[in-house]
């Protein structure tokens, strides 16, 4: 996918104001609405052809909570998700990242990409899970007695609905993106006669 850097920068701070909104619990935040971060990882992985937006992302993703935290009043050292397997989210939107890159190369604009949308989403989404979930459920040390059993009944109560908010997100973007397409392609055909 061949984006212009202007389209790029309006992506990404469109993606920017996203994650603002919906991320944590500080004075913008929308609480209505779920946390978009691994979709925005995923998009900013499509979209964004420069690898240095992840490292943007990342900073912008870790000071938003913390902010949420100490504007909550609360201590950094005593927030139940600020724990040592933090650091977990890394390969996580790592991840999503990957797989957003990896499906920009293989896009075009028809349905036979949407075999490998969904594959690179579904692979993403459960490394996603499984690093993150799987991250502080190991390594918190909020579970003191942490068993693959009980991470694998936890893996399956959750990816569901971590899938579901990244695909619903996900899905108004893939509405936006043929959205701006076919207004793209209808503004080129008028220009031509």
């Amino acid at each position: 996918m061949t984006l212009s850097r202007s389209q790029q920068l309006i992506i990404a701070g469109l993606l920017a104001l996203l994650m603002f909104m919906t991320r944590g619990h500080h004075f913008a935040s929308v609480d209505a609405l779920p946390s978009a971060s691994w979709a925005i990882f995923f998009l900013a992985g499509l979209y964004l052809s420069s690898a240095a937006w992840f490292p943007v992302f990342l900073v912008m993703a870790a000071g938003l909570d913390i902010a949420s935290v100490l504007l909550g009043g609360g201590q950094l050292s005593t927030s139940f998700c600020m724990s040592p397997a933090y650091g977990f989210l890394i390969p996580a939107y790592g991840s999503l990242w990957m797989a957003g890159r990896w499906y920009a190369s293989k896009y075009q604009f028809n349905a036979a990409t949407l075999l490998p949308l969904v594959g690179s989403i579904l692979v993403a989404a459960t490394a996603a899970t499984l690093f993150s979930g799987g991250g502080f459920y190991f390594f918190s040390g909020r579970y003191p007695d942490p068993t693959f059993t009980e991470y694998t009944q936890r893996f399956i109560q959750y990816f569901p609905k971590n899938l579901a908010v990244m695909s619903f997100y996900l899905v108004v973007a893939m509405i936006c993106h043929v959205s701006l397409h076919f207004t793209a392609t209808t503004q080129r055909a008028d220009q031509q006669h």
